[in-house]
Parts: structure tokens; sequence; C-alpha cells
């Protein structure tokens, strides 16, 4: 039984994550910390997703009924994580992900009530880790976080209310990419002998101040903060050859307030906090092939009315994955299969859906390949 969670088990924990918890991406993950050297105690991985959602809809009765068309874009996410000890208790890593993330453009042509509406979000997280093993079982880990984000948003449609000043249809704000700082602490519980590891993280809120230019002459800097989140990993061995894992993330988006200088309605985002769940069962077959499968779980908010901006409520999923071991290489690959909820969107004064988003889909692939050495 292997003591670490295979590379396929890990891989369907990031890609379980596709369109889940507010504008989530990459998960926040750590695992990388965890992994075992080679001959020098060193460890490399680097992965690749790719998200293909169709995310379509109609609009009300009272817009005419038209068709929205595919309203989200496919979407890549990469990470690269390394480790290295530096004796029996110390090691150190570097993960680099892409934490947040939003491809949402109406076409132009045929929603009435929101064909032009858009929102692009792009982050990248560099994240260093000092891990110290008190014992055999028991170890504490934390280090520093530096993320830069950069966006826009475009509000077009009739359901803006047309142009200004009666309306904001046609507005536009573009938030210049900006770097900020936080930190990340954790702990962690493991019995090497069952392949039992319990590790809870936490990960800071991060403060940006994003030089802003809009439709209506905003000159001053946009603040906005990052959620803070925590994240519970586990695995154990429940059989020979076969481990149970799993995790549970929460995640603080209503602290995600985007209100730039002039524009008049407030914020531009409207997110609630959220958990998302994953559970799966790997099995190693052969000493060099194992694989996995496991389901994704975001329950749906409180209302089935949702921003434009993110037109869905909560998610199922499922994945499987395997993962192949060649001397010091390590080569995974999984897909996923994601179920968003039914959401209607709406754009506020008065609370009124404006289209309604059902029966949609997203298929997520991801790839990753480890080097001990």
């Amino acid at each position: 039984m292997k003591q670490a969670l295979t590379a396929g088990a890990a891989l369907l924990l990031t890609t379980s994550l596709a369109h889940a918890v507010g504008l989530d991406r990459s998960g926040q993950p750590i695992g990388v910390i965890f992994e075992e050297g080679g001959e020098t105690g060193a460890y490399a991985e680097f992965s690749f997703g790719y998200v293909m959602p169709e995310v379509d809809g109609e609009d009300v009765a009272a817009f005419g009924g038209s068709e929205t068309g595919n309203v989200a874009e496919n979407y890549s996410v990469l990470g690269f994580g390394y480790k290295r000890d530096i004796n029996e208790q110390f090691s150190i890593a570097v993960i680099v992900d892409e934490p947040y993330g939003a491809d949402i453009i109406y076409p132009t042509g045929d929603s009435v009530a929101l064909g032009g509406t858009e929102a692009i979000l792009d982050s990248v997280a560099v994240t260093g880790l000092l891990r110290y093993k008190i014992d055999d079982n028991i170890s504490v880990y934390g280090g520093l976080r530096a993320q830069s984000i950069e966006g826009s948003v475009t509000l077009d449609g009739l359901a803006y209310g047309g142009p200004p000043p009666g309306g904001v249809s046609g507005y536009n704000v573009d938030l210049d990419r900006d770097t900020g700082f936080g930190y990340t602490l954790g702990a962690a519980y493991e019995i090497p002998d069952i392949a039992l590891r319990v590790a809870l993280t936490y990960i800071s809120e991060i403060e940006h101040e994003f030089g802003t230019t809009d439709t209506f002459g905003s000159t001053a800097d946009t603040e906005v903060t990052t959620p803070q989140a925590v994240n519970l990993d586990f695995q154990t061995g429940i059989a020979a050859d076969t481990l149970l894992f799993g995790s549970v993330r929460w995640a603080e988006y209503s602290v995600v307030i985007v209100e730039p200088e002039n524009f008049p309605l407030g914020s531009l985002t409207d997110i609630e906090d959220g958990f998302g769940y994953t559970l799966g069962i790997g099995r190693r077959f052969t000493d060099e092939f194992s694989g996995s499968v496991s389901i994704g779980f975001e329950p749906e908010g409180d209302s089935d009315l949702v921003s434009p901006l993110s037109p869905t409520n909560g998610n199922f999923s499922i994945g499987v994955a395997g993962e192949y071991e060649v001397d010091n290489v390590t080569l995974a690959a999984g897909v996923r299969y994601i179920m968003p909820g039914d959401a209607s969107a709406e754009t506020g004064t008065p609370d009124t859906a404006r289209s309604d988003f059902e029966d949609n889909s997203a298929i997520g692939v991801g790839f990753k390949i480890g080097y001990n050495f």
C-alpha cells in the first residue's frame, strides 16, 4: 500500500474543483509537501487541466425568450510543485497555481437581456511552505503566498436598463494586474502503516488594490479582498492496495466586493460563501498501475437567483483517473463530468429572473507528471 495519495487520486481532487465554490480553479492545493523525494530528497510535478463547459439558457418571456448561446468559455489550469527534504524533520516546497478564474461571455446577437455581458478573471499564485515533522505522526507547515490577479467586466443587454444615464448597459471596467500577499498555515496527522493522513490547511484572505479604468471615468483604485479558505484533505487504507480519500473545502466568498468608484449599483459581484466536497477510492492493480474514481458535490446556494457573471448554482460531478509509474517518473491522467445546478440570472433592482439556465454540463480533463530525484 502506498503511503501517500496516488497522483491519479490527487488529480481527481484537483479537477473536481472545476465549477465549484465561487471562482475556484485550483482549490489551492498543498499536497506536494507530503510527496516522497528521491535520492536527493527532491520531488517535482507539473499539472495541466482543461475544462470544456456547456452553459446555455433562455431569456424569460418578458425579453422575448431568446437563447443565450453557450456563455462559458473553455479554459485551462496550470500547476507546478517542487518539494525538497532538508533533513529528517524539515522540508520545503514551492507551489505555483491558478487559484481563481472566470471566462463568461454572452454572445452578442443572441440574448436580448444579456448579450454582450462578460467577466474575465485571471490569476496566478506562488506559495512557499516549510514543514516540520514533530514526530512520525504529527507535522505542522506554513508559509507565505504571493498572488497576482487581473480582470475585466462588461454589462450589456436590456436587463441592465439600457445605456447611461437611464441604465448601465454598455458599462465596462478593467482592473489592472495587482499583486498581494497572504499566508498559509496547516497541520497533519499521519499513521504511515495504514496510509492514513488528515491535513487541515488555512489559506488567508489577500487584499488587492487594482488600478481601474471604466466607462464612468473612475480614477481611484478599486480595493478587492480574495477569500480566506479552509481545506480538509484525508486518506486512509481500507484494504490491501485500496485507498479511501476525500476533501472538504470552505471559502468565504461573501468578502469579494468589486465596487468601482463611480459605479452606481454597488458591487459588481454577489457570491455566497461555499462548501465543496469530494470522496473517492483508489486501487493499485499492479506495481506500476493504479486507478481511482471519485464524486464531487457543491450544495446549492440559498437562492436560485444568481449573478449573470456566474449563472449556475452548485454542482455534482464524477471522475476517473489512472496512474502509471516507471522508474522515478509518475504519469497520471483523469477525466471528470460535471453537472452544474440550474439557476436564473438576475441583475438586481428588482431581484427578478432575466434568463434561465437548465440542464448544463462540463467535461474536465487533467494530466500530471511527477519526478523523484
